[in-house]
């Protein structure tokens, strides 16, 4: 086997997707993109995307234009780790802007149907860690707010 990858189905506009995640995200870029001919016996013709390659955050990742068929859901969607509240808050209103959405818990659903997740690094530690402080304050916090707020989480994790 040569590699595993997650491949993104969309309806339509994978390259503006594609541009508009790797314009977001450091050490990201577009490896490839071919599209489908005029004449193509595909569901999106005359410069569709067949194929694309790219990296976020150097892991590899594939693309395509599928057609109305192709629909995201919740059942799939990309972490975002943030060091800090303002990196957090760059991509929660990026992602959540121009047609996207916000939902709970750190969730956000961006302007082509996809789901992210943006989070602090700190959040796993700080659930999963109840002898450190209080993972099910924490939780609680979390499940009230749409996007994360650090302070909010370490505030009641600590107590």
């Amino acid at each position: 086997m040569d590699s595993v990858r997650a491949c993104l189905t969309f309806p339509e506009r994978c390259e503006d997707a594609v541009n508009f995640y790797v314009s977001l995200i450091p050490n990201s870029r577009v490896l490839s993109m071919v599209r489908w001919a005029d004449d193509a016996p595909a569901p999106v013709r005359g410069g569709g995307v067949m194929h694309c390659s790219f990296e976020l955050d150097g892991i590899p990742y594939t693309a395509f234009d599928g057609g109305e068929t192709f629909r995201f859901s919740e059942a799939f969607s990309l972490v975002a780790t943030c060091a800090s509240q303002e990196e957090i808050d760059r991509l929660w209103d990026a992602l959540a802007g121009e047609g996207g959405g916000p939902g709970p818990c750190g969730w956000v659903k961006d302007r082509f149907g996809v789901s992210w997740q943006v989070v602090p690094r700190q959040l796993g530690e700080m659930l999963g860690n109840a002898e450190g402080g209080d993972s099910e304050a924490c939780m609680k916090a979390m499940l009230g707010m749409g996007k994360l707020d650090i302070a909010e989480l370490e505030r009641a994790y600590r107590g």
